[in-house]
């Protein structure tokens, strides 16, 4: 197994700050995850037309994605993202919504994979993908996923990290390993950074 993997970039989506590396690219109280996400999607430029149809965990997914592959011209990129709630926060609207009259335009967005979904469309990515559900953030799942799929050669670069909205609680945490990068890909850094 190949040890050499790095991190070249991470990117953080909380508390009304989104940032790469460190670096806050759009930070500013909003009082809902909806108004957040809308004024960081203006504040970046993003132009992706579905991203108002997503549900909540996509769109942070999304956002997260975007900061750190919106200059990424690979296209072998793999994606593993993990989170505790899954798509449960859709699942309770969906499920409040069958009461009176079932809408698919909630159902559409109940699964996690739909996040890995609107990330390939928007990036065009043709690569292995995973989503996982862990008690907690996980970074010996990732990172052993992510060299797994770089040592058997399915990926060029793996985008990998943490998602969750539940309630309106959010916390995303992605960041992008490849051969080269400015930090050593391993289980104390991935929990350092994160």
């Amino acid at each position: 197994m190949n040890n050499d993997y790095h991190i070249q970039q991470y990117c953080h989506v909380r508390n009304n700050d989104i940032s790469l590396d460190g670096i806050s690219l759009y930070s500013e109280k909003h009082d809902s995850f909806k108004d957040f996400a809308k004024a960081t999607y203006k504040h970046l430029e993003i132009d992706h037309s579905k991203f108002f149809k997503m549900d909540n965990l996509s769109k942070l997914a999304f956002l997260a994605a975007d900061a750190l592959l919106n200059q990424e011209t690979e296209k072998n990129i793999g994606l593993v993202l993990s989170n505790k709630a899954a798509s449960l926060d859709t699942d309770r609207k969906h499920q409040e919504s069958i009461k009176d009259y079932p809408s698919p335009a909630v159902f559409v967005y109940t699964l996690p994979n739909i996040c890995l979904g609107e990330i390939s469309i928007k990036h065009q990515l043709y690569s292995e993908n995973g989503f996982f559900v862990f008690d907690s953030f996980n970074a010996e799942s990732l990172h052993t996923y992510a060299n797994s799929l770089l040592d058997e050669e399915k990926s060029e670069k793996v985008l990998c990290g943490w998602v969750n909205f539940d309630d309106g609680k959010y916390d995303a945490f992605l960041y992008v390993v490849a051969k080269k990068g400015t930090f050593v890909h391993s289980v104390a850094e991935i929990n350092r950074l994160y």
